[in-house]
């Protein structure tokens, strides 16, 4: 009887557009025995498994119902330790606001092998593809990538501190607290700022939405984004080859 080698790999799948995934993270899934993947997974990534790879949703969705992180973390452990090796599909890359830490940690406890294939993050991936530079020269030399709410549900202590710096802010899982960000920009006195909006990012029915943090909140209601979306605040965003245009168009909207 052939002993069972049990094994963890976490694997970045990207922001959503299944080419985005690396070669080392096709590879991977190709060699699973069990796959664990989440919400924003695209599935069709699921078709390099081999044909008798046991396949489990786990997806977490903000203000959904979800599967637990200690269930997940149990789940590794158990199939790695019945089955052999465990892919744990997850949107972006692991170790940005994936919790892939935490379940290292666990995994690690039953002296489990390990391993990570990194992810493009949403954060640094769909501003690409939009053509938005997080970093330009003269512009902004940082960039910051924020969750936008905390376990607890509050928005993030870190967006008090990063509304004064002149660096580009990236704030993940934070839809739902965009009010209370443009509040906080505002009270510092950084309404003309420019803001995108990305819905989708990446997909087929990706939708961007950009004007400036005194306007942004009517023009994503008029436009209808909604989650999965993430936000970029910051000057580079004027630098999007159409926001001149959009801006106008919402000027004409507020009015």
């Amino acid at each position: 009887m052939t002993k069972i080698q049990a094994k963890v790999t976490l694997v970045g799948a990207g922001p959503g557009d299944p080419d985005l995934i690396t070669l080392k993270g096709i590879k991977a899934i190709a060699s699973a025995d069990v796959i664990l993947y989440d919400a924003l997974v695209n599935e069709s990534l699921l078709e390099h498994a081999p044909a008798n790879a046991t396949k489990i949703y786990v997806g977490k969705r903000a203000e959904r119902l979800s599967t637990s992180q200690d269930y997940i973390n149990q789940l590794l452990v158990d199939y790695a330790l019945t089955h052999g090796h465990v892919v744990r599909l997850k949107g972006g890359d692991p170790f940005v606001f994936g919790r892939g830490g935490e379940e290292l940690d666990y995994v690690r406890q039953y002296g489990i092998e390990t391993a990570v294939v990194p992810g493009i993050s949403s954060s640094v991936g769909l501003s690409g593809l939009q053509q938005i530079p997080l970093t330009y020269r003269g512009i902004a030399e940082s960039f910051w990538v924020i969750t936008g709410s905390t376990t607890e549900g509050h928005i993030s202590a870190d967006l008090y501190t990063a509304v004064n710096t002149d660096a580009t802010v990236v704030v993940l899982m934070g839809f739902s607290k965009l009010k209370e960000i443009v509040k906080l920009y505002q009270q510092a006195g950084r309404g003309d700022l420019p803001i995108a909006l990305i819905q989708n990012g990446s997909l087929a029915n990706e939708k961007l939405v950009m004007g400036r943090i005194d306007n942004i909140v009517t023009a994503a209601e008029e436009s209808l984004v909604g989650v999965p979306a993430i936000i970029i605040i910051g000057e580079v965003v004027a630098k999007h080859q159409e926001f001149n245009k959009l801006r106008q168009e919402l000027v004409s909207i507020s009015h």
